[in-house]
């Protein structure tokens, strides 16, 4: 990868890792890291008005320099056409599982709460992914296939992708 590589998404199943991963470019790149689930979402568990949301992505999509990170499945194309780095975290369903239920009761910067139970919605949300939202991901990927596009099976493998990444700062 190169330097001119400035406008990465991270999508993946809630649980894959997207947050910890987006962190470590942002160490690696030194490119604002934006988390859409502090975009949206309010310390009360409630959210923005959907119009709201949309014109907060607008102004970081405008932006230079930045690496956006989550799924939000309605805003895929948008993200999709204003990047031109687009990393997807394609981990089973069990990693990602496991991956929700090990965040319960840890505090986390990506999100404006601590979570102390493992919400069934979410578990709902990783059960159908790989129906729901996998084949839209592969569907815009081959749409727009002059992105660089990174697509990772395991933590193992993103973790090593981000270890022999150099540091641009």
């Amino acid at each position: 990868m190169t330097s001119t590589f400035s406008k990465f998404i991270i999508l993946g199943c809630s649980g894959s890792g997207k947050s910890t991963f987006a962190k470590g470019l942002q160490v690696r790149t030194g490119l604002p890291l934006f988390h859409l689930d502090n975009v949206w979402w309010r310390a009360d568990r409630t959210h923005i008005l959907r119009e709201e949301f949309d014109a907060k992505l607008a102004d970081i999509l405008a932006g230079e320099r930045w690496i956006v990170e989550g799924d939000y499945s309605r805003t895929y194309e948008v993200r999709f056409k204003a990047c031109d780095t687009v990393i997807f975290l394609d981990f089973p369903e069990k990693v990602c599982m496991e991956g929700i239920a090990e965040r319960v009761g840890k505090f986390r910067t990506d999100i404006p709460w601590q979570e102390d139970t493992l919400d069934d919605e979410l578990v709902r949300l990783v059960r159908n992914y790989a129906t729901e939202n996998r084949p839209v991901v592969y569907s815009l990927i081959k749409k727009y296939n002059t992105k660089q596009v990174l697509i990772f099976r395991s933590r193992a493998e993103s973790d090593r992708w981000l270890q022999l990444l150099p540091k641009m700062m």
